[in-house]
């Protein structure tokens, strides 16, 4: 099977939607389907690149308008989506986010071309402000004219069934994954005093919510103990710096810049808190990576989120500042008396497990399932308290791998692939009767670019276009 992921959002960028589309891509490749991805330059990362496992990336040459994505135009970038869908033979198109331009332009063309469209949506999006209205109406118009879509969490479904009246049939849920082999824990990395470390790791915009941490902070300034590791950039990181110095958080607030994401797990194994202030998400992939890292999490209860982690991983709150903060010193009372009880009852070998240790008892209980742990890792909880216990940082890690791994999330898209590629291709009367159904004003671009496909067709028919060779993969 050939495929295209398309997004405005890839590496060099950070994100979510970057590291699923690299991961899906990966995973893929390795189940033997040939995958392309096509995004824009970044910078001087422009051109076609082979990154790991021979990925081949298309960088291509469209300049980006507002917050990493290129202009809307619908018909500039025709000729050279055409181009490069033709080239590389593609049979199914599959788009990425509905911030990104460029994934609705290539979905449209890979309609007028005659492929299968598969598009997932990373994000959430109310009803009432007007970017969101507009956002909606395109993706409305957008979905009118894909096979398929795919969301990462039941409720991210709802408000795409909602929002772009689509048919419930035809929108499948599959959550993103983690690599639990790369997101390890290692408490040799806390801080060995009583310090702790509560780490925040997202893009430092609005919607991450970044006004409510700037708000929580200041009230840890009187408890000394509790330092804040930031990681991610934005435009919101003008007001953190700002809040730094009135508080005079200097040595205690540190704001690490964009992080690269082979690095994220180096700056998540120093804490032993995760504080994620969202004020909408889908699903979240760094709360997760957090936990896989063995660390309490604490996030706003938005979205898909309270669906994404077993109650026993994650503490919820409201997105309300006194909420937050009222969440964060349950965490660090939790882990408190977790260190309390630890020292009261030592392991019987006197260390903690190290990953020799746990990958050693991980072969012996697949050996023999019925044989238990010789060190429980779990804290008892106080029972002169309410506060539960902190579960072990490798159970953590070991509980993730078995419920998100990206074998998984690759398998269930094929089939949504093989579902797509059985269904009849959609006639250009039936895409020009959807989109005026769902959007007439679009109607006019619609038009304008199937007439621009067709002009191709005669100026250089498909026959014409240069096939590019397959690079044959190295064993890994």
């Amino acid at each position: 099977m050939r495929i295209c992921m398309v997004s405005d959002f890839f590496y060099p960028s950070i994100g979510g939607v970057e590291e699923h589309v690299y991961n899906l891509s990966q995973m893929l490749l390795s189940l033997g389907h040939k995958i392309v991805v096509l995004t824009h330059a970044y910078g001087d990362c422009s051109g076609i690149r082979y990154v790991t496992h021979g990925l081949k990336v298309y960088y291509l040459p469209i300049k980006v308008c507002y917050n990493q994505c290129i202009l809307p135009t619908a018909v500039c970038n025709v000729p050279m989506l055409r181009a490069v869908l033709l080239r590389e033979r593609v049979e199914v198109v599959h788009g990425h986010s509905a911030f990104s331009a460029l994934a609705h332009e290539a979905l449209m063309v890979g309609s007028l071309l005659g492929l299968k469209t598969v598009f997932t949506d990373h994000s959430l999006f109310g009803f009432a402000d007007l970017s969101a209205a507009l956002t909606n109406n395109l993706l409305e118009v957008n979905l009118s004219m894909v096979n398929h879509a795919i969301c990462v969490s039941h409720i991210g479904k709802e408000n795409t069934v909602l929002r772009a009246r689509v048919a419930k049939h035809r929108v499948s849920v599959i959550p993103n994954a983690v690599d639990a082999a790369l997101f390890t824990p290692d408490v040799s990395q806390r801080p060995s005093n009583e310090t702790i470390n509560i780490v925040v790791a997202s893009r430092l915009v609005y919607r991450k919510g970044i006004d409510l941490l700037a708000g929580v902070i200041p009230r840890f300034k009187n408890t000394h103990n509790v330092n804040f590791i930031i990681v991610g950039d934005g435009p919101k990181r003008d007001l953190l710096e700002e809040i730094r110095e009135k508080t005079n958080m200097q040595d205690r607030v540190e704001i690490l810049g964009a992080v690269e994401h082979v690095k994220v797990r180096d700056v998540l194994v120093r804490g032993q808190i995760f504080l994620n202030t969202s004020l909408t998400e889908a699903y979240c992939m760094a709360i997760v990576e957090a936990a896989s890292c063995g660390l309490q999490v604490v996030s706003t209860s938005v979205g898909g989120i309270p669906e994404v982690l077993p109650k026993s991983l994650i503490l919820l709150a409201e997105p309300d500042i006194d909420a937050i903060h009222s969440a964060l010193l349950v965490a660090i009372d939790r882990h408190q008396k977790s260190i309390s009880s630890m020292m009261r009852t030592p392991a019987p070998n006197g260390h903690i497990p190290s990953e020799t240790d746990r990958r050693g008892k991980r072969r012996q209980r697949k050996s023999n399932p019925s044989t238990p742990d010789s060190v429980s890792c779990s804290t008892p909880a106080d029972e002169s308290s309410q506060i539960e216990p902190v579960l072990c940082p490798y159970k953590c890690n070991e509980l993730l791998e078995t419920l998100y791994n990206w074998e998984d999330v690759a398998l269930r898209t094929v089939r949504v692939y093989d579902r797509v590629l059985q269904e009849r291709a959609f006639t250009t009367s039936e895409l020009v009767y959807a989109v005026y159904q769902h959007g007439s004003w679009f109607l006019v671009f619609f038009v304008v670019a199937h007439f621009l496909v067709r002009l191709l067709d005669l100026w250089r028919p498909r026959s014409r276009v240069e096939v590019a060779k397959d690079v044959s993969r190295q064993p890994s």
